[in-house]
């Protein structure tokens, strides 16, 4: 067990040390279109959003988190659901169009599963380039191909909150075209949180997969 710990973190390291430009451009890219891509696909198919707006509250953030008369069970409840910033589309007869926002758990969320698809695809590369003669497709059987359409499905399935309602990125595609009720949002963004849950599974296993494989000594990877 300790054995296989030491190759894991060792194979973690190599890929880290020898591919960061890959893990951060990774990471980046899955924050980006977690961030954007639902309001880019109201903006075409609903309407243009017309305002941005960070919380003006988060100033007084750190002083709630200090405050002794605050428990921390009340801390925890609050701070997940916080809104950081928000994009909105204002209509003349219903005041809003659509909001779409991101939470203190939302952006926590994107920022997971960006940094285990960046080490992810690091540790994909870092294996080719250790493995003389083995074609690249057979590095990514088993928990590494989980892992490459968990990159797919965390994307479009990872919970975002629209109007307030916790629905993932999927109702938003919905919402654009014929909208959804607030049962089928509901429902959607019940289902958003296995399917989140089960990418970062599949993504992690993935990565202790491959990991595992890049530990070994040169030799034998």
């Amino acid at each position: 067990m300790v054995l296989g710990l030491t190759r894991i973190r060792r194979g973690i390291a190599g890929a880290l040390k020898t591919r960061p430009g890959v893990f951060a451009s990774v990471a980046a890219v899955v924050l980006a279109l977690s961030v954007l891509l639902p309001p880019l696909v109201l903006s075409i198919f609903r309407k243009p959003a017309d305002y941005f707006a960070f919380n003006a509250w988060l100033p007084q953030l750190p002083a709630y988190v200090m405050r002794p008369d605050v428990s921390i069970q009340q801390k925890l409840g609050f701070i997940p659901h916080l809104a950081l910033f928000w994009f909105t589309a204002d209509d003349p007869m219903a005041g809003v169009d659509w909001g779409f926002a991101v939470t203190v758990g939302d952006l926590l969320r994107f920022l997971i599963l960006g940094a285990l698809l960046g080490l992810y695809f690091a540790l994909l590369l870092y294996c080719r380039d250790r493995a003389d003669g083995i074609p690249s497709w057979r590095l990514a059987q088993g928990g590494g191909a989980s892992g490459a359409v968990a990159s797919l499905l965390g994307i479009s399935t990872g919970g975002c909150t629209v109007m307030g309602c916790g629905a993932p990125i999927i109702p938003v595609v919905g919402l654009a075209f014929a909208g959804l009720s607030s049962g089928t949002l509901a429902l959607l963004a019940g289902l958003s949180v296995v399917a989140t849950a089960i990418v970062i599974v599949l993504v992690t296993l993935g990565i202790l997969y491959l990991a595992w494989a890049a530990g070994a000594p040169a030799r034998n990877a």
